[in-house]
């Protein structure tokens, strides 16, 4: 703020800011309302015109929403998208002044003291936020005043401006709930009479301030720029991203190489700054007959170390076709990660650091998808005992826990020939035509099916599992099924 220059904020209410965003998305013709799930029943969080001319209303049960408005079309609401196109709209606000915080979660609030001039004047600059909006298909309610709470009032209650110094003429009639008050508070000031800013601002202070507490008579006072209000505008997410520019073009893979470590490096230094690691780097190649090529590389481990980097991209960058020559290097984190400081201990890493490497190169050629690794799962079920994830998005987990050793390999059951129907192990038995003969049989192990999972080839009921060691040297894991009596195999052991 400059000194001597009176404060003017601007606030920006988005009565519909989801329901806007939704149909910005989808377009669609009538009533339409977001609908969001709370205390086990589906409300209606957000509503269009349409909707709100049919009568209906926010916190409405959706049920009762039919029941009123027969075409009402729905969708469900997604509250983190609606932040996201919050914090769009708030780095499009930055044309008209840099100091742009959030109001609630429907608004935007502007200090552009010092910066309406450049526009043509206040008028104007409302005038051209108006325009912009309406043409993105956002409603929008403008208020602008000496002070935070002013323009909150007047984009709320009233849309309008407060001229300099004029506050209270402004907010004179419009009522106390414009005060940012609680609505037990709104509800007691109207049983005193008090139901407008006026009222308010007329009536004696002592007794108000016992009553109600500071907290009345400071919203009051902000309202009508008496007392400060700071506002805090957001930080822009940091940017990782660095660029080199050539006076001479060059081709050869070796100086491409060596550009992109001198990136690297200073990449990484800001990596290392911040304590992220990256996930994703974007190496963008300009030519000088302006195309652009891209080589993208995904870590399957967040990694700040331009030495251990560098050695990943020497595929990507040998396949690059170069042309008349590359005069312009950029490259870019598109995917960053928290990378706090570890304790340095006496246990070396390298190994990991080796297999994390060895995993980015195969990644590269069929998919860090497709490079998969096995986690133990919480089940007594064979069956359900492991996960299959991706080595690039999972870390290795605890060995399993099991009292009893399992097999290596474990395939569907199959059941085997020739062995008598009783629950001890058969001496001689028939399995994918090979003929065996029991040595040493360990157990019963007794498992029972998960009831709460629909599994159907447990429906039968327990199985009594056991290790047989066949003289043919064959360790098979066999089980047996009391309700309906059988002997399958089911693993093999190493």
């Amino acid at each position: 703020m400059f000194d001597g220059m009176q404060r003017r904020v601007v606030s920006i209410w988005f009565p519909r800011l989801a329901s806007d965003r939704a149909l910005r998305a989808r377009p669609l013709e009538g009533p339409f309302a977001l609908t969001l799930k709370h205390a086990n029943t589906n409300r209606i969080h957000c509503l269009n015109n349409a909707a709100e001319r049919a009568g209906l209303t926010r916190g409405m049960p959706f049920s009762d929403a039919r029941a009123f408005c027969p075409d009402l079309q729905s969708r469900p609401a997604d509250p983190r998208a609606d932040l996201r196109f919050l914090l769009t709209l708030r780095r499009w606000a930055v044309r008209y002044c840099p100091w742009v915080g959030l109001e609630d979660d429907d608004g935007l609030v502007l200090d552009i003291t010092g910066a309406a001039h450049l526009f043509g004047g206040e008028s104007a600059l409302l005038m051209d936020m108006r325009q912009r909006l309406s043409r993105a298909g956002l409603t929008a309610h403008i208020g602008l005043g000496d002070s935070r709470g002013a323009a909150w009032a007047l984009a709320r209650h009233g849309e309008g401006t407060a001229e300099t110094g004029q506050a209270i003429d402004a907010l004179r009639d419009l009522p106390v709930a414009a005060l940012r008050l609680e609505d037990k508070t709104i509800v007691a000031l109207g049983r005193l009479g008090l139901r407008t800013i006026y009222d308010l601002a007329n009536a004696a202070r002592a007794p108000l301030s016992r009553r109600f507490g500071p907290s009345l008579l400071m919203r009051l006072d902000q309202a009508l720029g008496e007392q400060p209000e700071q506002i805090t505008p957001l930080k822009d997410p940091p940017h990782y991203g660095v660029r080199m520019t050539f006076p001479d073009p060059i081709g050869i893979s070796s100086d491409v190489m060596a550009g992109t470590e001198r990136l690297l490096i200073q990449l990484c230094t800001k990596l290392h700054a911040r304590e992220t690691g990256a996930r994703i780097l974007c190496l963008t190649l300009r030519r000088v007959d302006q195309d652009s090529q891209q080589v993208e590389l995904r870590l399957a481990r967040p990694m700040r170390d331009a030495a251990r980097i560098l050695p990943l991209f020497e595929r990507g960058i040998k396949d690059v076709d170069a042309g008349y020559g590359i005069d312009q290097m950029r490259l870019e984190a598109v995917q960053v990660e928290a990378m706090p400081v570890q304790q340095l201990s006496h246990v070396s890493t390298g190994s990991k650091d080796r297999l994390d490497d060895l995993i980015t190169r195969i990644g590269t050629r069929i998919g860090l998808e497709n490079v998969q690794r096995f986690l133990p799962a919480d089940s007594h079920i064979p069956e359900r005992s492991f996960l299959i994830a991706p080595a690039a998005y999972s870390a290795p987990d605890s060995a399993w826990v099991t009292l009893r050793p399992r097999p290596l390999h474990i395939f569907p059951a199959n059941p085997i020939l020739g062995a008598h129907i009783i629950p001890t192990p058969p001496k001689h038995f028939r399995w994918r035509r090979m003929s065996f003969s029991t040595a040493r049989a360990i157990g019963p192990e007794r498992i029972a099916p998960e009831w709460w999972l629909e599994e159907d080839a447990w429906r039968s009921g327990v199985r009594d599992y056991w290790t047989v060691e066949t003289r043919q040297g064959r360790r098979l894991w066999l089980f047996f099924t009391p309700q309906s009596p059988g002997w399958f195999v089911q693993g093999e052991f190493a």
